[in-house]
């Protein structure tokens, strides 16, 4: 394996919603919000990368109020001593990670829904991050 990794934790976390009304136009219109996934990553330290992952809730209709719901996930990855390959950097970085840790944030991410009353959210369990990867790359 060309990486490890060695830390994983929530960066920031936001889950607000301004006023009764906004949630009772939320749990009517959930299904009018798209979940968005983002991915960011720096170094750390020789041979070690920060990778964000971040998880966020956004309307699909311009008339639909945002309600400000988002997670960034860390992941400090240590990688192999011999790894030069820029592309399988990005791979990593934008694909294995991604892919290793999306079902700890989904979970959270329907957690934090389901305490706070909605039933009915519905999040992929799986994402092809490589289908996602090689879109972005054409």
């Amino acid at each position: 394996m060309s990486y490890k990794i060695v830390g994983k934790y929530i960066k920031d976390l936001k889950f607000t919603i301004a006023d009764p009304k906004d949630f009772f136009l939320l749990t009517k219109n959930i299904s009018n919000y798209k979940i968005k996934i983002d991915i960011k990553s720096k170094s750390f330290k020789e041979k070690m990368i920060e990778v964000e992952t971040t998880l966020s809730l956004n309307p699909t209709k311009s008339n639909f109020d945002e309600i400000d719901v988002k997670i960034v996930y860390s992941t400090i990855i240590e990688l192999d001593i011999n790894l030069n390959d820029k592309k399988e950097l990005e791979n990593i970085i934008l694909v294995k990670v991604p892919s290793e840790i999306y079902p700890n944030i989904r979970e959270i991410f329907i957690s934090l829904f389901e305490k706070s009353g909605f039933k009915d959210v519905k999040i992929d369990r799986i994402v092809d991050f490589e289908k996602l990867y090689l879109q972005n790359q054409n």
